[in-house]
């Protein structure tokens, strides 16, 4: 006689999961992705990834160590003559004196934040995030069983925060401070002073100071700052960055930390349980990249730089919107407050009504923790900023 099999349910998923969300940004290529499967003729500003070609000498020495059989496993923690090439390359562009042990080298640089974030951060503990934040900060931290204590930028000054404004978030469970600069949505670059105030309240709190510095290299007037420069930072702050942006290098995954050794030892055990040695010929690549030439890196800068004046001017002109102009990084992030209405009362309707009626991505402000903006990633052609602007002029002038 035959049994019926029983009907079970299958198990939840673990709890830990509900604290995190779909990001926002993969939710709008995918979206995109499905549109332009369908033959939508898009316009994309959301993703945040360099339209440029990896630079040939980079790809040449990832070439070289194929045929050198360079394809095993290595250290978990990068190879020495990686390390040592971060170590001075931050020292030439900040002034900083690392050494090999305080140095892990990551699968890009959210691999390195996500490390960092899953070392230090415990249940309770409070993570000050200035906002807009980079869609991935706020996940990582509740992932980790912490609490976003979040403060917002003064966005009429440019995205500008105050030691004033950091110090009212603290409280006994404060654990870390994060600090993006440039800044993703922003691009916003944060005054040294700042960093020295952040970094004073850090020492005297007993605290860590968390910077992010993967637009590093990209800002539009003076030169790069890195907060481990200031006397005795070292011992409290974490540095995550990355090549991926730098050098037009996304696909490779090749991102760091720059931490004292006790940090970058948990953060090691970390990484050897996870997902162990970052990809071995990507890392002889990066040594090119660091050590090779640098005009590479100054070419892009130079034409980020005339697209964001191309940007900024065209949304600027557009009734209804504000926008600051962004002092690093590459994206814009306006205002459309004024535009928003009955029917269209957020940042996600807004952008989803522009993806599918005008075929324009875009990425919401819901995402970076702001209730009035877009960002813009005008890491594209020029040819496609214009054609975009002038699909958005027709969009709002239809509102």
């Amino acid at each position: 006689m035959a049994v019926e099999a029983l009907s079970v349910s299958p198990p939840a998923l673990a709890g830990r999961m509900q604290r995190i969300s779909v990001s926002a940004t993969a939710a709008m290529v995918i979206e995109a992705e499905r549109l332009r499967a369908e033959g939508a003729d898009l316009v994309d500003f959301g993703a945040g990834e360099p339209d440029f070609p990896t630079p040939e000498h980079i790809k040449q020495a990832a070439v070289a160590a194929l045929r050198e059989n360079f394809t095993r496993y290595t250290a978990t923690g990068g190879i020495a003559p990686l390390k040592d090439a971060i170590c001075r390359r931050h020292a030439a562009l900040c002034g900083t004196a690392y050494e090999r042990a305080e140095v892990l080298v990551t699968l890009g640089g959210k691999h390195a934040l996500f490390n960092c974030i899953s070392a230090l951060v415990d249940h309770g503990d409070e993570v000050i995030l200035p906002a807009p934040y980079w869609v991935s900060f706020y996940d990582m931290i509740t992932y980790a069983g912490g609490r976003p204590k979040v403060v917002a930028a003064d966005e009429e000054h440019g995205f500008t925060l105050t030691p004033a404004m950091i110090e009212r978030a603290l409280s006994p469970r404060t654990r870390a401070i994060i600090l993006n600069s440039p800044s993703n949505p922003s691009g916003a670059v944060l005054p040294p002073a700042l960093f020295q105030a952040v970094l004073a309240i850090c020492r005297e709190r007993g605290i860590w100071l968390i910077s992010d510095e993967c637009y590093l290299q990209f800002i539009y007037a003076g030169a790069p700052y890195s907060v481990a420069a200031e006397p005795g930072a070292r011992e409290r702050v974490i540095i995550a960055g990355s090549l991926s942006k730098t050098y037009a290098m996304t696909g490779w995954r090749i991102g760091y930390a720059l931490a004292p050794k006790p940090v970058i030892g948990a953060m090691l055990n970390l990484q050897s349980h996870s997902t162990s040695n970052p990809v071995s010929f990507a890392q002889k690549a990066a040594i090119a990249a660091l050590e090779g030439p640098q005009d590479c890196v100054a070419g892009m800068l130079s034409e980020y730089r005339r697209r964001r004046d191309l940007i900024v001017s065209g949304l600027r002109a557009i009734p209804g919107l504000r926008c600051v102009e962004p002092a690093g990084a590459f994206y814009a992030y306006p205002n459309l407050k004024a535009l928003l209405r009955p029917g269209l009362e957020t940042p996600m309707a807004f952008s989803q009504r522009l993806l599918r009626e005008y075929g324009v991505v875009t990425v919401p402000g819901e995402a970076f923790g702001t209730a009035a903006h877009l960002r813009f990633s005008y890491a594209t052609s020029t040819q496609n900023i214009e054609r975009g602007l002038q699909r958005l002029r027709d969009f709002c002038a239809a509102l």
